[in-house]
């Protein structure tokens, strides 16, 4: 007898989880459902153009004193590097002309 009544009970315990579990998933799926539904209105409900700022290109405003004080500017930084990159090869040339003599 015990063996049915344990047996009986094993089942009546499953039987509850599997009811309360299933009761649960089907509740989630209906409001997964009722969630989705409503994220769907709203993408086809909301409107194509979206207010955003203007693009980059359009947000720079061209100034040409500024640029023609600028490009002087980089051309006179160059022509320094140009001028102290010419000076450290003639000392390079010089200091090898010093330690291993004029070259034949």
């Amino acid at each position: 007898m015990s063996f049915a009544a344990g047996s009986l009970a094993g089942a009546l315990a499953m039987g509850g989880i599997y009811y309360g579990f299933s009761n649960m998933i089907q509740t989630r799926t209906a409001q997964h459902r009722a969630d989705i539904h409503l994220l769907s209105e709203r993408i086809a409900s909301t409107p194509t153009m979206v207010p955003s700022p203007p693009p980059a290109s359009e947000r720079i405003t061209h100034r040409p004193l500024t640029s023609l004080i600028q490009s002087k500017w980089n051309e006179e930084v160059a022509g320094l590097f140009g001028t102290v990159w010419r000076w450290e090869q003639r000392a390079t040339e010089l200091g090898k002309k010093v330690l291993y003599g004029d070259d034949p």
